[in-house]
């Protein structure tokens, strides 16, 4: 039968102070107390661990060989319970977030960088993959949260909505005329279309709803970067889907131009993803509060 921890507690206090009733004071129990755990765990290993002496006790050989043992166990134990406070209070620990490069540049830095501010003791751990790839990485434990396109179809991930994005079509100057009015589905659908991979949740939302409206689309191009969407579609190689939030910068100096449609796709989120069935730890709780709680000042 294991031996109860609180036994060991007071055998190496009693150790250490080499006496039952300093021992008692310290550990705020009475003395009778302490001389029937000593009792108890001698009977346990069936070993004698004090002799009196008189000044108080001494250990004997087979109880200075434990004490070696049970003290530096306590200790470890002790140091445990201190990181999992410092933990909780935010003094210690490691936060692993997955992101991909858009959302990295264009959303999550400023947060990055208050967050490390805010508390300087928790490392960050940044892990670039895509959305399907980090949602995999949830999964198996790798990373305790994501942030990432929106929708994401799969029961066994929590989502927290952070940041409403809108996806629109752009143009170059070749293009600027179609910027004047408003443009069907499928008039664009005749444009030459740079879009993001067919592996990418934006290409995959796109693309639904364009078949909810009776029109299937086909890519010129296709590019694995959002920042490359906006360079190709500059130079004039064809019309490209972005995030419209992402793409100010380009929108405002009028070296895009964005080809309203007649019906605007419907605007989604980016958001901080978790797994269900683990509970998030003190860092990652903080870290998704911060998110939302910025986004909800911004509307």
């Amino acid at each position: 039968m294991p031996v109860p921890l609180g036994l060991y507690k007071i055998f190496t206090e009693v150790a250490k102070c080499k006496s039952f009733s300093k021992a008692s004071k310290n550990l705020y129990i009475t003395q009778p107390a302490v001389s029937q755990a000593i009792m108890q765990l001698e009977k346990e290993l069936e070993v004698r661990l004090f002799t009196r002496n008189s000044s108080g006790v001494r250990l004997t050989r087979e109880g200075e060989m434990l004490y070696e043992y049970a003290y530096s166990a306590i200790k470890l134990l002790e140091m445990g319970e201190k990181k999992i406070l410092e933990t909780q209070n935010l003094l210690s620990g490691e936060l692993q977030i997955g992101v991909g490069d858009t959302i990295s540049r264009y959303y999550l830095l400023p947060y990055l960088e208050r967050f490390h501010k805010e508390y300087p003791s928790i490392k960050l751990k940044i892990i670039n993959r895509t959305t399907t790839k980090l949602c995999d990485k949830i999964k198996s434990g790798a990373i305790d949260l994501a942030i990432c396109n929106l929708p994401i179809n799969d029961h066994s991930i929590e989502v927290k909505h952070c940041m409403k994005v809108h996806d629109i079509f752009v143009g170059g100057e070749v293009y600027k005329q179609y910027a004047k009015g408003t443009l069907s589905i499928e008039a664009l659908s005749k444009l030459p279309l740079i879009l993001l991979d067919r592996n990418s949740i934006s290409r995959r939302y796109i693309e639904q709803f364009m078949l909810n409206k009776g029109i299937q689309i086909q890519s010129d191009i296709e590019l694995g970067a959002h920042d490359l969407l906006l360079e190709f579609a500059k130079i004039g190689l064809g019309v490209s889907c972005v995030i419209k939030e992402f793409s100010k910068e380009y929108l405002e100096k009028g070296e895009l131009y964005e080809l309203k449609l007649e019906e605007a796709i419907p605007a989604r989120y980016i958001g901080a993803c978790y797994l269900k069935s683990a509970p998030l730890s003190p860092a990652a709780l903080a870290f998704i509060e911060g998110l939302q709680l910025t986004e909800k000042k911004k509307e």
